[in-house]
C-alpha cells in the first residue's frame, strides 16, 4: 500500500487497485485509469491511515472490543489492530472469500463459535475474540504465528514448520497488523517445558519453550 501526503489544505486522496490487486491510496490521481474512490480530506496538512476510517466509527466499538478482549486474555490493542485492517471497522464488510464484518468471520468460524448475525458487532468481535484467542492458545501466546493462522488457517502455519507461510497476502496482513498495534507482538511463549526422555535406561531431562504435544512434562516457573 502507497500512501500520499496531502500538503494543501483541501486535499484529494485516491484509490485504486494495481495490476496485482493490491489496495493503493495517494494524493495523486493515479495515470490512465480512474480511481475507484475518493476522498475529501478537509483542513488535514498530512494523511496517516491505511483506509478511509472516520473516528467516530472505530471508537464506537472501543468498548466492545475491551470487554471480549479482556475475558480472553488478548491485548485490546492487538484486537484493535485486527479489526482495522480486517475491514476499517466496518460491520457489515463482506470479502470476496465470504469473510463477514468486523473480524471477518468465515461462515465455518462463525457456526463453530453460535453466530446467529455476523454483521452484529457484539456477536461478530465475541466470536473473533475468542477464535484468536483459541489460534493463541495453540502458538503458546504467539502473536505473529496466531495471526498468520486467522489469516491462512492453522493448517497453513502448520505445513510451514510453526512460520509465517511464505504467502504475501498473509505477511503483509501480519506486517499491516504489527504497524496498527501499538505494542510489539509478543513471538514466545510465557513459559518452559521440562520433558523427560528415558534413554538407555536412565531419565534425560531436556527443556523447550513449545508445548509438548505428546507424553509427560512439566512446567518450569518464569523466574
Amino acid at each position: 500500500m502507497c500512501l500520499g501526503s496531502a500538503t494543501l489544505a483541501d486535499a484529494q486522496i485516491y484509490s485504486w487497485r494495481d495490476a496485482q490487486g493490491n489496495l493503493v491510496v495517494s494524493d495523486r490521481r493515479p495515470p490512465g485509469a480512474a480511481p475507484l474512490r475518493t476522498y475529501a480530506v478537509e483542513k488535514a496538512s498530512a494523511v496517516r491511515a491505511t483506509v478511509f476510517v472516520p473516528a467516530p466509527s472505530s471508537r464506537a466499538y472501543d468498548e466492545i472490543i475491551r470487554i471480549h478482549a479482556n475475558l480472553n486474555g488478548v491485548r485490546p490493542d492487538l484486537v484493535r489492530a485486527v479489526v482495522q485492517v480486517e475491514s476499517a471497522f466496518n460491520p457489515y464488510a463482506r470479502s470476496p472469500k465470504g469473510a463477514l464484518g468486523l473480524m471477518q468471520l468465515m461462515p465455518a468460524t462463525a457456526q463453530q463459535f453460535g453466530v446467529k448475525n455476523a454483521f452484529d458487532p457484539v456477536e461478530n468481535v465475541r466470536a473473533g475474540v475468542a477464535y484468536l484467542r483459541r489460534l493463541l492458545d495453540r502458538y503458546q501466546n504467539n502473536e505473529e504465528l496466531a495471526l498468520a493462522a486467522y489469516n491462512a488457517g492453522p493448517e497453513a502455519v502448520d505445513k510451514h514448520g510453526q512460520s509465517v507461510p511464505p504467502y504475501r497476502e498473509t505477511r503483509n496482513y501480519v506486517e499491516q497488523v504489527n504497524r496498527v498495534s501499538s505494542g510489539p507482538f509478543q513471538t514466545r511463549n510465557r513459559g518452559i517445558y521440562k520433558v523427560t526422555e528415558i534413554v538407555d535406561g536412565h531419565p534425560i531431562a531436556r527443556y523447550t519453550d513449545k508445548k509438548p504435544t505428546a507424553g509427560a512434562y512439566a512446567v518450569v516457573p518464569n523466574r
